[in-house]
């Protein structure tokens, strides 16, 4: 059987019991990195194999991977940080095996998860949300903003890296103003569980004069409330 195992997205002390157990007990684990799960699984004291399996790992991997399944062997497939196969790509492994081998058990393992953790603290009615991955780095990022902007009727939260929130920061601005929604409200969560966890509240200019008095760095998630008339 496979396990799908949630670590944590920084804080090593957010991981649970049973995803410890499994971690122990499985023939193998497959990771995005094996020097980062290293570190993980050293802080518990566990000795386990390690596989790399990426969004680089081909399909010969795939089909090494299946064959332990096939016989009879039980692995665990783990990610960098959070919950595997959110934005990243574990569903292809996972898609291949339910076509291949529906006999296969596969169980998810829950714990962390860095959309879950943002949207929890965000102070929105989260009776439901659209969460939008990772935003586009280039091409589409206008449309992007400009379609949750014609969307006002939902929350929506998304990844940005440090490298680009600033730019986003005045794209939506720029975008809520003309669409008349400048004081649509947002939240940003930055390093979530990590030393420099931080987060910024407000309409996007409060957010953005915010957010600037500390240094850019990290992992960001950003979240849109609904727009209120």
């Amino acid at each position: 059987m496979l396990y799908i195992v949630a670590t944590p997205i920084g804080n090593l002390d957010d991981i649970t019991m049973r995803a410890l157990s499994i971690l122990k007990s499985v023939s193998c684990i497959l990771c995005e990195d094996t020097r980062h799960t290293q570190i993980l699984l050293s802080h518990y004291g566990i000795k386990n194999k390690l596989i790399s399996y990426h969004q680089h790992s081909n399909l010969v991997k795939v089909d090494e991977i299946i064959e332990k399944l096939e016989n009879g062997e039980d692995l665990a497939l783990v990610t960098d940080a959070g919950t595997p196969c959110i934005s990243d790509p574990g569903f292809v492994l996972i898609n291949k095996i339910r076509e291949e081998l529906p006999d296969i058990k596969i169980f998810p393992i829950p714990g962390a998860s860095a959309v879950i953790s943002a949207l929890s603290v965000s102070g929105f009615n989260l009776s439901s949300f659209t969460f939008l991955g990772f935003i586009p780095n280039k091409n589409g990022r206008e449309k992007f903003i400009k379609n949750i902007c014609d969307s006002s009727d939902s929350v929506f939260c998304f990844y940005e890296s440090c490298y680009r929130v600033e730019k986003l920061l005045d794209q939506i601005e720029k975008i809520f103003i003309n669409r008349g929604q400048e004081n649509r409200k947002i939240f940003i969560a930055r390093e979530l569980t990590k030393m420099f966890e931080s987060y910024y509240y407000g309409n996007v200019k409060e957010v953005r004069e915010k957010l600037l008095k500390d240094p850019i760095k990290g992992e960001f998630v950003v979240v849109i409330n609904r727009f209120k008339e």
